[in-house]
């Protein structure tokens, strides 16, 4: 009787203490290349319900590193700017302020616009003349989103 109530007592104690949700870290390769910097190598991608983490490492150590809340987009805890203010400063002043972060979520950009659904994912194809030329393509294993006049892509490759 006093082993099963230890052994009782110590199951309850250990997946009490556990988390509930299931690991939101997921491993990637990611290549994130802009005309201001250029980064390509592991990472990892952390989704939480209101914030979004990249770390992007070089030979094994941190690169560069990306907080993204509701409001601000942090890098590699040096500064912080607003959504808006970052797209101008490293992609695109034209791109709606949540961009980074649907990209990092694997989410449809600028509210879903020419949105092309596929069997295993979306596809959007966003063009205005002299401000963008976008491809973004969504699949289970990987993101890539590529804009030509800006020369910016974001490639995520899942592990």
């Amino acid at each position: 009787m006093l082993k099963r109530t230890i052994l009782l007592s110590s199951l309850l104690l250990f997946f009490g203490c556990a988390s509930k949700d299931p690991t939101t870290q997921k491993s990637a390769f990611i290549v994130f290349k802009t005309p201001s910097f250029a980064y390509a190598d592991m990472g990892f991608i952390d989704k939480q319900p209101y914030t979004t983490k990249i770390e992007i490492y070089a030979m094994g150590q941190p690169a560069l590193n990306f907080t993204i809340n509701q409001s601000n987009v942090c890098i590699s805890l040096l500064e912080c700017l607003s959504k808006a203010d970052f797209n101008a400063k490293f992609l695109s002043k034209e791109y709606p302020a949540g961009t980074l972060e649907a990209i990092f979520r694997a989410l449809p950009i600028f509210k879903g616009d020419k949105l092309y659904q596929s069997s295993n994912g979306f596809t959007q194809k966003l063009q205005e003349p002299n401000k963008y030329d976008i491809e973004y393509r969504v699949e289970p294993t990987q993101s890539v989103f590529r804009d030509t006049i800006n020369q910016i892509v974001i490639k995520v490759r899942y592990q």
